[in-house]
């Protein structure tokens, strides 16, 4: 199993949702989170004032699922997440060792 984590612009969480329930991945854990990479922030101008915002609103969508969906995943969320321009984010993948379904007790991938 693997953990993919994907952070994304906030206005495009409705496109990558909707492209991953299509896909057939239906759970997922979103956060509104604030982070900064090599964009290091926007620069902006208020009343003649220059001001820096270094840490950018994004989206944080977390899933847990099967090694063999990884790269319908990876794809899914590369298009409907990709705008071409800076900041339109990144997705992390990490290996799982274990998933047990508090409800029935159910642990592996029938958790899943």
């Amino acid at each position: 199993m693997k953990r993919v984590i994907a952070i994304i612009r906030q206005e495009k969480l409705e496109d990558v949702k909707s492209a991953l329930v299509s896909a057939g991945c239906e759970g997922m854990t979103v956060n509104e989170v604030k982070g900064r990479g090599k964009q290091l922030g926007i620069k902006e101008s208020y009343r003649g004032s220059n001001y820096c915002i270094d840490l950018i609103p994004k989206t944080r969508i977390e899933l847990v699922i099967k090694k063999e969906d990884l790269e319908e995943v990876l794809k899914t969320i590369q298009e409907s997440a990709r705008t071409g321009e800076i900041g339109d984010g990144k997705i992390f993948v990490s290996p799982v060792e274990e998933v047990v379904r508090i409800r029935t007790g159910e642990n592996g991938r029938e958790a899943v």
